[in-house]
C-alpha cells in the first residue's frame, strides 16, 4: 500500500493539569513577548476546565480509532503520537521512532488547512524535530484534508443536528482560528475554510444564508487580524433581527480549548445575553469518516 514504515500523529498539546498551564503557554508564545500578565489571563480559560485542555485525550482517542481503522482494512503501520506544545514532545516522539527502527513515516496533522499556523508551522516543527535526533527517520507530512469527505461529511451532519435544535430560519454561522492579516499564505487560508464551508452550507441548509467568521485572536489590538470576530457578528446579526445561529467549528478538527471556551462559554454566552438561541455542532473528533483520512491520505502517497 505505501513505502512509508509508521504514521505520525502531530497535533498542538495542551496542559493536563493546572501546574501545566503556564509553562504550556510559554512553550506556545516562546520569542513573542508576551507578558506575563497576559499569559494569566488565557491560563484562566484552562483552570475554569481544571487546568486541563481536552486536546491530548482527543488526540488518544484519535490514534485509537486511526488504530482501529488500520487493523479493519489490514494496514500495518504503527501508529505514534507528537505534539508540538507539550507532552509527548515531537522531538521525544522521532527519538522514539528511531530506537524502533522507522526510516520513513509520513505525518498526519490535527489540522485541515494551508497556511503558516495551520500548514508551514508543522512542516518547521518537523524539521527541528528531525535536527534534534541523529539519522532521524524521514517524515513527510501527509496533504491538507480540508476539501475530503472525511473532514466535511461529518460536518455536513452535525450542521444539521445543531440546526435541527433550533427554531425554523437560524443562521449558519461557521467559526475559524484567526490569524495576523500579514501571516504568510493567509489568502490560501481563508480561500479553503470559504470553500469548505460553502460546501457544508449547501449540503446542510441548501439556499440557508451562511457566514464565516473568526475566533481566538491573540495579537496587540493594533495588529490586524481576521474578521468578524464571532462575538462582533452575533452582535450583528441581533440587530439584524435573526433570532436563532447554528454555529459550526469549521477551523477546528476536535473539541479543544478554543471549541470549548471560545465557543462554549464566549460566544454561547454573549448569544445569551443578546436572547439568540445558540446551537454549536460537533467537530469531527474519532468519527470513523474521519479516522479513515490517514489511511486515505496513505493509499494515495508513491
Amino acid at each position: 500500500m505505501t513505502s512509508y514504515d509508521a504514521l505520525l500523529l502531530l497535533s498542538f498539546g495542551g496542559p493536563e493539569g493546572p501546574e501545566d498551564v503556564i509553562p504550556f503557554l510559554e512553550n506556545v508564545t516562546r520569542g513573542r513577548n508576551i507578558p506575563r500578565e497576559r499569559l494569566e489571563k488565557v491560563g484562566e480559560h484552562y483552570y475554569l476546565f481544571g487546568g486541563v485542555s481536552p486536546i491530548n485525550r482527543l488526540c488518544r482517542d484519535l490514534k485509537s480509532a486511526i488504530e482501529s481503522d488500520f487493523a479493519a482494512h489490514g494496514v500495518d503501520l504503527p501508529v505514534y503520537w507528537g505534539n508540538r506544545n507539550w507532552t509527548p514532545y515531537l522531538a521525544d516522539t522521532v527519538r522514539q521512532m528511531k530506537e524502533d527502527g522507522i526510516r520513513r513515516a509520513a505525518a498526519f496533522v490535527t489540522s485541515a488547512y494551508s497556511g503558516y499556523s495551520a500548514n508551514d508551522q508543522y512542516l518547521n516543527d518537523i524539521a527541528r524535530a528531525r535536527d534534534e535526533v541523529p539519522d532521524a527517520p524521514e517524515i513527510d507530512k501527509l496533504p491538507v484534508y480540508c476539501d475530503r469527505p472525511g473532514f466535511v461529511e461529518p460536518f455536513v451532519d452535525a450542521a444539521k443536528d445543531a440546526l435541527s435544535r433550533l427554531p425554523e430560519g437560524a443562521r449558519l454561522v461557521f467559526t475559524a482560528h484567526s490569524v495576523p492579516l500579514s501571516q504568510p499564505n493567509r489568502e490560501l487560508y481563508v480561500a479553503e475554510l470559504e470553500k469548505a464551508a460553502e460546501t457544508v452550507a449547501r449540503k446542510a441548509a441548501p439556499g440557508a444564508p451562511w457566514d464565516l467568521v473568526y475566533q481566538s485572536r491573540s495579537g496587540p489590538p493594533s495588529q490586524p487580524w481576521l474578521e468578524p470576530q464571532i462575538t462582533d457578528h452575533l452582535e450583528k446579526l441581533h440587530g439584524e433581527g435573526v433570532g436563532a445561529v447554528a454555529v459550526v467549528p469549521i477551523g477546528f478538527v476536535s473539541d479543544h480549548m478554543e471549541v470549548k471556551y471560545d465557543l462554549d462559554v464566549e460566544a454561547a454566552g454573549r448569544a445569551a445575553e443578546l436572547g439568540l438561541a445558540f446551537a454549536r455542532a460537533a467537530t469531527p473528533g474519532t468519527d470513523p469518516r474521519f479516522a479513515a483520512l490517514p489511511r486515505e491520505l496513505l493509499g494515495e502517497k508513491p
